[in-house]
């Protein structure tokens, strides 16, 4: 709920996007995408088939939206969340706090640029 809270009540199209890799070795941020639509209904939500039907949303009352992101850029250079946790300008970033495993959360201005700049030239050695 609370990655949905973030899309609905805090994300604006137009809105700059990490594109992070949770289910690779390692596991990462990639590039660079755009929120380009909100508030979109999803349909899975009322397939009982699908594994992320909800029996208590209905199309009169849905429960779930979603958010389109479109493509922006990839990095020239990939960057390992263990990597990012050495940098001392991303000590405060949710994503590399211990246990946090939300697909979906802010960032600072200061923290997106940080990661631009590392995605395009890389990491320090």
């Amino acid at each position: 709920y609370q990655a949905r809270n973030f899309m609905r009540d805090t994300m604006q199209v137009g809105d700059k996007v990490l594109f992070y890799h949770s289910n690779t070795k390692p596991p990462g941020i990639a590039g660079l995408a755009v929120i380009s639509a909100l508030h979109l209904i999803d349909p899975t939500q009322f397939d009982p088939d699908s594994h992320y039907f909800d029996p208590k949303s209905s199309p009169e009352n849905p429960r779930w939206e979603m958010a389109e992101v479109s493509y922006e850029s990839h990095f020239k250079h990939y960057l390992p969340l263990g990597d990012l946790r050495n940098v001392p300008e991303l000590e405060a970033m949710l994503l590399l706090k211990k246990g946090m495993r939300l697909s979906i959360q802010p960032v600072t201005p200061d923290e997106y640029a940080t990661i631009v700049k590392l995605g395009q030239e890389g990491l320090p050695s």
